[in-house]
């Protein structure tokens, strides 16, 4: 049984609620934002707590409706489709900027999660394959399992909600169905498949990562048919075969499937560093004693 891109996703109805939709979305690692009223002044159409999820296709829950909250989506889909994460604090007058009467003025959070570390895409449900997925299902990564036969897959992997199992059927047809920029694994039960997947995977060009299991006399093989297929020494250079860290002794799936992840997690990118983390602290001040201010009696400083 095979699962449909983004189908967990799609689940959630539009009346769900935002704790629903934020526990579907962290526990999918799918690329979401929660925004949250941490401050109001004056007549606002929401109080502080009030929360709203929001996805590239979807919203969950309010923030009072109105130009205002159009903005807030707006900001967090921009900030979704630049793959930014972390939270971001937004001051919206309503009024003036938000185009509403209601006078007040709204501070709002908005915490982006960027969805999954990376994307596997592992063809074959074989011994190393079914050992492979067990070990990376609880990463936060999205996990793509192919086979041509349709009985291939473990029962246990369709409950696993970062784990999507597809029958592949025809390899140029299941890689062009992959993503952009995703660490693609070849350990299929046949050779000629595992070749022809290779062959369409570097036509395509835009995986992050391939590997493929064996020997090197395997490889050596494969290659020779594939510079006769016309592709060049660059691009074989971007198969690792065999895999898994180089350090690693054992044959056994297990052991295999190890030395595979460690490998992996060694092609994970880095988090984008910096001096400072989260909001400032120059913004919050700012923030803080504007609320101050604008809840002061009158004639108090």
């Amino acid at each position: 049984m095979s699962r449909p891109s983004e189908s967990l996703a799609l689940e959630l109805s539009v009346e769900a609620t935002w704790h629903e939709a934020l526990h579907r979305f962290q526990e999918t690692a799918r690329p979401h934002a929660l925004a949250s009223v941490v401050g109001t002044a004056g007549s606002v159409p929401r109080e502080p707590g009030t929360k709203m999820v929001i996805t590239q296709e979807g919203v969950y829950d309010t923030l009072g409706g109105g130009t205002f909250e159009y903005q807030v989506i707006d900001a967090a889909r921009q900030a979704l489709r630049h793959e930014e994460s972390g939270p971001r604090l937004e001051a919206f007058a309503l009024g003036a900027r938000s185009g509403q009467c209601c006078g007040g003025y709204v501070h709002v959070l908005i915490e982006v999660f960027a969805g999954a570390d990376m994307t596997i895409a592992l063809f074959g449900a074989g011994h190393v394959g079914q050992a492979l997925t067990k070990l990376m299902a609880p990463l936060p990564w999205r996990v793509l399992w192919l086979d041509s036969r349709k009985d291939a897959f473990s029962t246990w992997a369709h409950d696993q909600p970062r784990l999507e199992c597809r029958v592949s059927g025809d390899p140029k047809t299941a890689v062009a169905a992959l993503p952009a920029g995703t660490h693609a694994l070849v350990m299929t039960h046949d050779h000629a498949e595992d070749r022809d997947l290779i062959d369409a995977l570097l036509k395509r060009g835009d995986c992050a990562s391939i590997g493929l299991i064996g020997s090197q006399s395997k490889w050596s093989s494969f290659k020779r048919r594939l510079r006769d297929a016309g592709h060049e020494q660059n691009a074989l250079d971007l198969v690792r075969c065999p895999i898994g860290i180089s350090q690693a002794k054992g044959k056994r799936p297990y052991e295999i499937a190890l030395a595979v992840c460690t490998e992996l997690l060694t092609l994970k990118p880095e988090s984008k560093r910096c001096d400072h983390r989260g909001i400032e602290s120059q913004t919050l001040r700012r923030v803080f004693t504007q609320n101050h201010r604008m809840n002061a009696p009158a004639g108090e400083d």
